[in-house]
């Protein structure tokens, strides 16, 4: 197993991302590697990360502004190679259509549920090694 798995969180909020490192604790599953978190609060931010390389999943805010999730993750997945996968925060449960076109490859609806965000992001960190350690 790796030593750590490292997670972009991108919100203008620091309420948001402070949700979701609690969500996550120290990792999300007992199988999986400790969680860095690496926090954006901007595009650019998320962009010169990204292009860094490193980054096992990203954690997008939706709601977030004024560069949205949605638009971000369509973005990265158009233009980074090999994109990490995506897990979108979204405002409202009817907006999942609005995650399928960004293309994200999970969704979970704000305020984050502890339970349900946990399992989406170990599901996504544990597709992720797998495929890199193959």
């Amino acid at each position: 197993m790796r030593a750590t798995a490292r997670v972009l969180v991108y919100s203008d909020d620091a309420g948001t991302r402070e949700q979701v490192r609690l969500a996550t604790g120290r990792r999300p599953a007992a199988n999986l590697p400790p969680v860095e978190f690496v926090e954006c609060a901007t595009l650019p931010a998320v962009l010169s990360e990204l292009d860094a390389g490193g980054v096992d999943v990203c954690v997008l805010d939706g709601e977030a502004a004024p560069a949205g999730g949605m638009g971000v993750c369509r973005q990265i997945k158009d233009e980074i190679f090999r994109c990490p996968p995506v897990l979108l925060l979204m405002g409202r449960p009817q907006d999942a259509w609005l995650a399928t076109w960004s293309r994200a490859d999970a969704a979970v609806t704000l305020p984050v549920d502890p339970v349900d965000f946990a399992g989406a992001l170990a599901g996504l960190l544990r597709a992720r090694l797998s495929s890199s350690a193959a």
